[in-house]
């Protein structure tokens, strides 16, 4: 079994994020309108992204140390075809544990996956053909 070696990449910009969808009491809400009313945020999701980003960086010892003990893969990795055709020729299996986003290539046929991938661990979001996550169900955690 193989696990990847950590690499760090800069925060996703734009287009490169996820949705997310939280619910809110309407006094938060209200408060969070009257400070976007007020000028001290552009909007709603700006508040929120300060709020959580102000979070993380409250954190940030923790959360290093935990990716350091766990072994995680901080940013993006991707598995291309060939990638995983590798593996599969060294007669190996991945343990894949990422903090950020894991890929897996949309031409990798859900048998290669199968074949190649022991687990998947993913902080974040996880993008694969539904065939690959229909093959990897049970090693998704």
């Amino acid at each position: 079994m193989k696990n990847q070696t950590m690499t760090e990449l800069p925060r996703p910009k734009g287009g490169d994020s996820e949705k997310i969808t939280i619910n809110l009491g309407p006094v938060d809400l209200g408060q969070i309108d009257l400070l976007v009313e007020e000028g001290f945020y552009s909007n709603r999701t700006d508040l929120i992204r300060t709020a959580i980003r102000n979070q993380l960086a409250l954190h940030a010892q923790a959360v290093h140390e935990t990716i350091t003990r766990r072994a995680l893969v901080l940013g993006l990795q991707h598995f291309s075809r060939q990638d995983l055709e590798a593996v599969q020729a060294a007669n190996e299996r991945l343990n894949i544990q990422v903090l950020g986003l894991a890929s897996i290539a949309a031409d990798v046929p859900a048998e290669l996956a199968r074949e190649t991938i022991e687990s998947v661990v993913v902080l974040g979001a996880f993008h694969a053909s539904p065939a690959v996550k229909a093959a990897l169900a049970g090693r998704i955690r």
